[in-house]
């Protein structure tokens, strides 16, 4: 079996349990307290919490997926598959809550599905190499900078749907970030304990991902799943993908005349996400208020 199919299977395995995962999260999150809080405070207060840890488990199993699949795929193959965690997140959400899915969401979903396997298939994500250098992130920091304060304070700012929108795209953005870092980690994995301890990309990544959940969390707390998780869904693929062509070196290789067809089935995946947002917003009583 080729190893790019083998990512394949992997990285859906991903989707599956991080999908889980995120509805434990999301669940906790908005059950936790009454009581407004910022980020480091509920990430405090979840760590008593009993279901979040169940569902921190469940997400060990899907980023152990993940970076087994990052060890054998590029980070635009992988990353591109984890879109479907929203196909199995969405009718989990649903069957907890007692709700039904109609009938337009499964027609999206199947747009969507058809759209990852034209972008895959059409796209032919190529990998490049595992490490970037420290200039290079250091470029990426700081242009990401502002943005991360500028969606904290809009958080702080309105709060409620908006707020869960600006915390998810933080959380996207972290785990975008760790997707590429993880990269760098399972290589050097592959050259023994000495070199993985001794590897940046292995204390950069615990951090960011540390930071990715605390947002993760809020964003969860601050409105219902489908207003944030679609977004998280979305652009973590995204940033993944263009931090791996810029950090990385990937690159797509779509077939001769096929870019129309790539950028119709681009189009098609970021619609049925956001179709699939507005058609499954909740009707739960208001989410608690979340500090920034």
């Amino acid at each position: 079996m080729a190893k790019e199919t083998i990512a394949v299977l992997l990285a859906l395995g991903a989707a599956l349990f991080i999908a889980i995962s995120d509805v434990t999260h999301q669940r906790s999150a908005q059950t936790i307290s009454d009581e407004p809080m910022g980020p480091v405070a509920l990430f405090t207060r979840l760590l008593a919490d009993r279901r979040w840890w169940a569902g921190s488990l469940v997400a060990a199993v899907g980023f152990a997926l993940q970076a087994a699949a990052l060890g054998m795929g590029s980070v635009l193959l992988v990353e591109s598959l984890l879109v479907t965690s929203l196909l199995f997140a969405l009718p989990i959400s649903a069957r907890q809550s007692g709700r039904r899915l109609g009938r337009s969401v499964w027609l999206w979903a199947a747009l969507l599905v058809g759209a990852e396997t034209v972008i895959i298939t059409v796209g032919n994500p190529t990998a490049g190499q595992s490490h970037a250098s420290f200039l290079t992130w250091a470029w990426v920091i700081t242009t990401l900078g502002p943005m991360v304060v500028l969606c904290l304070l809009g958080a702080r700012m309105f709060g409620g749907r908006v707020a869960a929108v600006l915390l998810a795209v933080l959380s996207a953005t972290s785990w975008g970030i760790v997707a590429v870092l993880t990269k760098g980690v399972v290589e050097s994995i592959g050259h023994g304990l000495r070199p993985l301890l001794v590897s940046p990309e292995l204390y950069a990544c615990a951090a960011v991902a540390v930071a990715g959940t605390m947002f993760q969390q809020s964003s969860f707390r601050a409105g219902a799943l489908t207003a944030s998780l679609p977004t998280m869904t979305v652009l973590e693929p995204m940033v993944a993908a263009g931090l791996g062509m810029v950090l990385l070196g990937e690159v797509l290789r779509p077939t001769r005349g096929a870019e129309v067809i790539l950028a119709l089935a681009v189009a098609v995946l970021v619609v049925a996400v956001a179709v699939l947002s507005r058609d499954e917003a909740v009707t739960e009583a208001d989410p608690v208020p979340t500090a920034a």
